[in-house]
């Protein structure tokens, strides 16, 4: 039965994709690849917009920048004792450095949206509902770990941050609490600031895909459209 079940689960994503390619044919290789690009462009800076400000990630919920978990407990006990001012001073600082480091992630993703192939496109707009955040992970995650590295240490360093969770970070390990992927400051922001934004570019990506009518665009609207 569960072999049955796979094999028609599988019959069923690939007739998907099928349809999806069927009807991607209806357009000519200059109309999706520009629709996808049109689209992509736009999500992309609404996504850097969005976080690259006051708030951006102090304000919202879903890529909040929190102490790391290891030192989850050590917080607690700070608290307790009259110290939840200092915790609370690191984590917007922490938060503010992230906030200042997104920008540079605007013209990468102009740049990779220029690099894209005809069949990295199809294969985009074929794919699943963040394939085209998948693409971008790949492409510009690495060089922007490095373009957000110093931006972040910068920030953090001239708020006097990396000291405050050095203490943090020296209670947590005298607890046996801190890991080593969390132990240095400004890795583990620049990692939850790279984190956060491809969540918000996937989310902008998902909204084109289920509403392409708010996108616009006569030939975003076109080709999203049929391929709903």
């Amino acid at each position: 039965m569960k072999r049955l079940f796979g094999a028609s689960l599988a019959a069923l994503l690939v007739g998907l994709a099928g349809q999806a390619a069927a009807q991607l044919e209806r357009f000519s290789n200059q109309e999706a690849v520009g629709a996808l690009k049109a689209a992509l462009d736009k999500g992309t800076q609404a996504a850097v917009a969005s976080l690259g400000r006051a708030d951006g990630f102090l304000g919202n919920p879903q890529v909040k920048i929190p102490l790391p978990e290891s030192l989850a407990r050590v917080e607690k006990l700070l608290r307790r004792v009259g110290m939840g001012k200092q915790a609370d001073e690191l984590i917007v600082s922490m938060n503010r450095a992230a906030e200042a480091a997104v920008p540079e992630a605007k013209q990468l993703f102009v740049e990779a949206v220029k690099k894209m192939t005809v069949q990295d496109a199809k294969g985009i707009l074929t794919g699943g509902e963040t394939s085209g955040t998948d693409y971008f992970r790949r492409i510009t995650r690495e060089p922007l770990h490095g373009r957000f590295l110093p931006i972040v240490r910068k920030m953090t360093a001239k708020a006097g941050v990396a000291q405050k969770y050095n203490e943090y970070a020296a209670k947590g390990a005298a607890l046996g609490l801190v890991s080593k992927e969390q132990a240095n400051l400004d890795l583990y922001v620049t990692q939850k600031a790279l984190d956060g934004l491809y969540l918000m570019v996937a989310e902008e990506e998902k909204k084109l895909r289920k509403n392409p009518v708010s996108a616009g665009s006569d030939l975003i609207r076109k080709v999203f459209g049929a391929l709903r």
